[in-house]
């Protein structure tokens, strides 16, 4: 008889309640001792099939699914680096849905490049970046040698970089594309957790200074490490696992991948390669910027010119979007996608997002590129122009959410992580403050220099080689020397010299090239405090110079050896090598001595001979300038050089992380005072160049990663004109900054035009005192600007060109200028620039010293300063002296007159000024436009003539150069040639019967 109610076993339901907590007990009691015994749960691990192509100490090749004979050999061959500190395996992690498996289905031959595990490989631990650089460009050449293709070639995180330093170590070759996963380029353009970029590099240098160096990275640091760059996702994965850990069957289908990321995907890292990684790719930024050093060569991204594919994750705080988005920057000539998922840094190649995402596209990619299928639809052409501020905040905004969100899964509270990212905000502050903590040191030490200091260019050079002997120092034909090299270099060359004679205070002419034997010459008479003469490259004025400096010995390299011989003086040739030969005239008589194959081994030192004995009032180098036709000495002491060092590395900021490129010939003192000095003395790294030819500047500019460019007047104009588009797609470059002096207003704006978002720092050096100006910001476009901290400080007195003399206030003194009014630039004469004949005392006060400079300047209503003219070429005319440079200033502002000269001719009783320029491409500007130009100079001030030349002669250092013109006296009436009207204010045609005029006929 049926009772009714459930016909369900009660006692059945009870058991349920009672024993199913105990049996999660249970089941997670074992599992959770079989994790600890055994590192995991234990389950059938396959792996997908491979064979051993290759095997090197550096490393060994897998090609996978090596039976398929049919695909092995037509398909296209997929090459993937694993990072330093993991396992090739990551490649691997599961049989079916790891990344050589969905590669082979998608019909793709994948090879793996296997490093293993350098504390158990002989050497590992010693291994450097270049190996593993070196060792993959091997793997591209073994590869194309089995499959007869190019390679399409991949990695992961560090992997990744590894793929992209290779290709441009190759400089393409053999490689089909690239695919990255998670690799940063602009590494500190998104460091985790928004750590400052000089934070980090500051930490990055001292680890890899101090601490790699005796230290290797075991796999358990890796690890760690892995795990803490995100914490909150490592709590998260534990806790679920220990939540899930009854569930057999739930954690088995990911249990590989645990097991993995745990424990047995992560290998050691060298010491050495840690330390490279951090030197190059941190401390100095280089992926992007360019000038990495692989085995002494320089190397850029920007010589990769096949199709990249870059894979980033929303929420990857390691590898982040804006840090991958950085190689669109650095590889100017590629064609570079971009595929972002939304994911963290493993899950871009391990985990479900990789499964349905990143290798599946990875396989159409390949594909579209070999020709057998279509462009994959996941991926876009990655921007060149968005700001990185656009994708950090996009990524920063992600970050936020994604983090927070695991926060609360874990149940910790938001406050820390949101206060971490908001620690960002504080970014700017500290990276400008980080300019100031650069500049202040080296002024510090520039304001203690007194008189009977040691300071020279020897002295520094001794001091980088001491306190970095591997870091880089010269960049040369495609070569890097470092500190030891060049310093290694410089002793030899001092011992050559001491053996020829030269001792402390002897002159000692250079006749040389830009190359690295003419700064190491100058480097060695620097230490053994001779002074150093820096010849013109002019044949015909050799002689007179050697005559004013008084020289007895010049020391020349091959190319100018046959202009040496023709003095009467002892020449010691070096550079070019030891293997080569040299062409001497037997008979000129001249006494030749080749520094190269001297034994300097075998000589001994004098006793007298004491490294850098240079003080700061000695004279150091003397240069020559040419004033209306005639040479005239420059001497620069060791204070002088000193100043201009310090400035300039101050003024422009220069780091390690710079590169200078110096343009300006070693005979030029802007050279080894701003340029050399400036790099020596900021620590930066000099390239030098042996001509100014525009394909030769990009390609420089690329392979060393050129941040700064030195110049003197118009060199920059052989780089900026309109083919000069090949320094990069859309503008792309890694220049920063142009410092020089001298640049005409017109190329200044085109140059800032051209090479934006670089800008340009212009100084102004009297040869007289210690005067140095700069227009630090360069808003002010043809300003010299104001003096740099530590130089002297200047005035502009009153002076009267026509008596050429001061005028005088009521008392007696010299009237300082008011604002806008033209008049003397003086400098004041400190204890260390020892007052010699051209100081004048009691100039504006009583008992005070001043050393008047051969320039007339005005300051205006903001303290810059205003080159108006040199003292001897102001044009006194009947109606008032007329100053040149506001009308070359003037005229260069016309988008078509390329140089421009202002100069004074005599005409029957009177003095006309005329202005001769340039066009740049043929067009002439109109009278309207000439006169619109001129209108922003008073009536008086404004040329008689303008003239359209063919030509304007620049000198060797590209000043551009009066004197043809004004030899040949007023310009011939013609077309383009017009005469001032004084009346109108307008410009006509110049006619025969308007000389006539002027000439008072």
């Amino acid at each position: 008889m049926s009772t009714g109610g459930s016909s369900e076993d009660p006692s059945r339901g009870l058991s349920t309640t009672l024993f199913g907590p105990v049996r999660r007990i249970f089941a997670t009691a074992q599992n959770g001792l079989e994790v600890v015994r055994l590192g995991g749960l234990e389950m059938d691990r396959t792996r997908s099939p491979y064979e051993i192509v290759e095997r090197t100490p550096m490393y060994r090749l897998r090609r996978y699914f090596p039976r398929d004979d049919v695909r092995a050999t037509s398909a296209p061959p997929v090459v993937l680096v694993p990072p330093m500190m993991m396992s090739a395996d990551v490649y691997d992690v599961t049989k079916d849905d790891g990344a050589v498996a969905i590669l082979h289905r998608a019909g793709l031959d994948p090879w793996v490049v296997d490093f293993g595990s350098p504390d158990v490989e002989e050497g590992g631990l010693d291994r450097n970046l270049a190996d593993h650089i070196l060792a993959i460009s091997d793997v591209v050449d073994a590869v194309k040698s089995h499959t007869g293709r190019d390679v399409h070639l991949g990695g992961y995180s560090q992997g990744g970089m590894f793929a992209y330093q290779a290709a441009a170590y190759r400089r393409s070759s053999a490689i089909a594309s690239i695919v990255t996963f998670g690799s940063p380029v602009d590494t500190l353009g998104g460091l985790p957790f928004g750590i400052p970029a000089d934070l980090a590099s500051g930490a990055a240098e001292f680890l890899a200074d101090h601490v790699f160096t005796h230290l290797a990275v075991t796999g358990w640091m890796a690890r760690t490490g892995f795990q803490l760059l995100d914490p909150v996702k490592s709590v998260r994965t534990r806790l679920d696992f220990l939540r899930q850990l009854h569930d057999r069957d739930a954690l088995l289908p990911r249990e590989q991948q645990r097991r993995f990321l745990a424990a047995e995907g992560w290998v050691a890292w060298s010491g050495p390669a840690v330390a490279d990684l951090l030197r190059q790719f941190v401390v100095h930024n280089r992926m992007l910027t360019g000038g990495f050093v692989i085995r002494d060569a320089p190397v850029s991204l920007a010589e990769i010119t096949v199709p990249v594919l870059a894979f980033s994750g929303e929420v990857d705080d390691i590898g982040q979007t804006v840090a991958v988005r950085g190689i669109a920057r650095a590889a100017p000539r590629a064609e570079v996608h971009e595929s972002v998922l939304r994911s963290g840094h493993f899950g871009l190649v391990v985990g479900s997002g990789s499964v349905t995402h990143s290798w599946p596209t990875t396989a159409e990619w390949v594909l579209w590129r070999e020709g057998l299928g279509p462009e994959p639809s996941a991926i876009e052409r990655m921007s060149t122009t968005a700001s990185a501020r656009a994708y950090s905040s996009g990524t920063l905004t992600a970050r936020l959410i994604h983090t927070a969100a695991s926060a609360a899964e874990v149940g910790l509270g938001v406050g820390r992580v949101v206060g971490d990212i908001a620690s960002g905000t504080v970014r700017s502050g500290l990276e400008l403050s980080s300019e100031a903590s650069r500049a202040l040191p080296r002024l510090a030490r520039l304001g203690q220099i007194q008189s009977h200091s040691r300071i020279s260019l020897g002295l520094l050079l001794a001091e980088r080689r001491r306190k970095a002997p591997s870091g880089e120092f010269f960049l040369f034909d495609d070569r890097v020397h470092t500190n030891a090299a060049v310093g290694d270099r410089v002793d030899r060359i001092v011992a050559g010299l001491i053996h020829e004679g030269v001792r402390p205070g002897a002159r000692v002419g250079i006749l040389m090239d830009t190359r690295p034997s003419a700064l190491a010459t100058a480097a060695a008479l620097s230490r053994i405090g001779a002074v150093a003469v820096q010849l013109p490259a002019d044949a015909e004025r050799l002689c007179e110079a050697l005559e004013i400096a008084a020289v007895t010995r010049v020391v020349t390299d091959p190319e100018h050896l046959a202009a040496a011989t023709t003095a009467d003086v002892a020449v010691l040739v070096l550079g070019g090598g030891d293997l080569r030969t040299l062409d001497i005239d037997v008979d000129s008589g001249a006494t030749v001595t080749d520094l190269e194959h001297l034994d300097v081994d075998s000589f001994e030192l004098p006793a007298w001979y004491v490294p850098d004995p240079g003080l700061a009032r000695e004279v150091a180098f003397i240069f020559f300038t040419e004033i209306d036709g005639r040479l005239e000495q420059r001497q620069i002491t060791n204070h002088r050089w000193a100043l201009s060092a310090f400035g300039t590395a101050s003024a422009a900021d220069l780091d390690g992380s710079d590169t200078v490129l110096c343009l300006t010939p070693m005979h030029h003192p802007s050279a080894l005072l701003a340029a050399v000095g400036g790099a020596v003395a900021g620590g930066a790294r000099i390239a030098v160049a042996r001509t100014v030819d525009q394909a030769d500047f990009t390609r420089l500019v690329h392979r060393y990663g050129v941040t700064v460019v030195s110049y003197t007047w118009a060199m920059l104009r052989e780089v900026t004109g309109e083919e000069s588009s090949a320094i990069g797609p859309g503008g792309l470059h890694p220049i920063r900054l142009f410092m020089g002096a001298g640049m005409p207003v017109g190329l200044w704006n085109r140059t800032v035009e051209h090479f934006s978002p670089a800008g340009v720092l212009e100084f102004y050096a009297s040869s007289e005192g210690n005067v140095v100006l700069a227009n630090v910001s360069g808003t002010k476009v043809g300003c010299k600007g104001r003096p740099l901290p530590g130089s002297a400080d200047v005035k502009v007195g009153a002076w009267d060109p026509v008596t050429r003399e001061f005028l005088l206030d009521d008392r007696g003194f010299v009237r300082e200028c008011e604002d806008d009014e033209v008049g003397l630039l003086l400098g004041q004469a400190g204890d260390v620039a020892t007052i010699q004949g051209t100081a004048l005392r009691s100039v504006f006060a009583p008992g005070d010293a001043w050393t008047p400079t051969e320039h007339l300047f005005r300051r205006d209503s903001d303290g810059d300063h205003w080159l108006m003219d040199r003292g001897d070429d102001v044009v006194l005319t009947d109606d008032g002296p007329v100053y040149g440079q506001p009308i070359v200033d003037a005229l260069g502002s016309l988008d078509t007159i390329d140089l421009a000269v202002v100069y004074g001719v005599r005409v029957g009783d009177r003095d006309l000024v005329v202005a001769a320029y340039t066009l740049r491409d043929g067009r002439a500007p109109t009278a309207a436009q000439l006169e619109d130009a001129l209108d922003v100079l008073p009536a008086a001030g404004r040329p008689d003539i303008l003239a359209t030349v063919p030509e304007i002669a620049v000198s060797p250092s590209f000043r551009p150069s009066d004197r043809g013109l004004r030899e040949q006296g007023l310009p011939a009436p013609g077309p383009r040639v017009r005469c001032l009207d004084r009346e109108t204010g307008s410009y006509k045609r110049l006619t025969k019967a308007a000389v006539a005029r002027l000439s008072g006929e």
